[in-house]
């Protein structure tokens, strides 16, 4: 399994917004600091918003700060959260044309190893990733 570039993202602006709870950061400091696209970073962190992991503060002296404490954001649900696809192989998907469906047992190992996958991020939390601020410099 490979993660999008969208769930890379998001964790990586929840790990640089952990280490900056001192201050409002905004979408061009994000994409001064990792080089994205604007449109990009605006979706993910839009999406980040409206599930209530970043908060955004409007005005002029505004921008954005972690909507919860790092301890209460759980890496498995801002995957779930932002990871579109947890289809591995063609025969999870509702437009299968294997000719090996019927009889294939691949399926149940991939559901297994993706269950395992999801319950081992579940156990850490932006907490278990913060870095030091220093680590962010411009």
């Amino acid at each position: 399994m490979r993660l999008t570039s969208f769930s890379d993202l998001s964790f990586r602006v929840l790990m640089y917004a952990a280490a900056n709870q001192d201050h409002l950061f905004t979408i061009d400091e994000m994409n001064s600091y990792y080089r994205v696209s604007r449109g990009h970073m605006m979706k993910v962190v839009n999406a980040l918003t409206k599930a209530g992991y970043l908060e955004s503060v409007r005005g002029r002296s505004g921008g954005l700060r972690l909507g919860r404490k790092p301890e209460e954001i759980n890496l498995a649900d801002v995957l779930i959260t932002t990871e579109t696809d947890f289809k591995l192989v063609e025969c999870m998907t509702s437009h299968n044309t294997c000719p090996l469906s019927p009889a294939c047992k691949l399926i149940g190992p991939l559901n297994e190893a993706m269950a395992s996958f999801l319950e081992t991020l579940g156990k850490y939390t932006l907490a278990d990733l913060c870095l030091r601020k220093s680590t962010f410099s411009l």
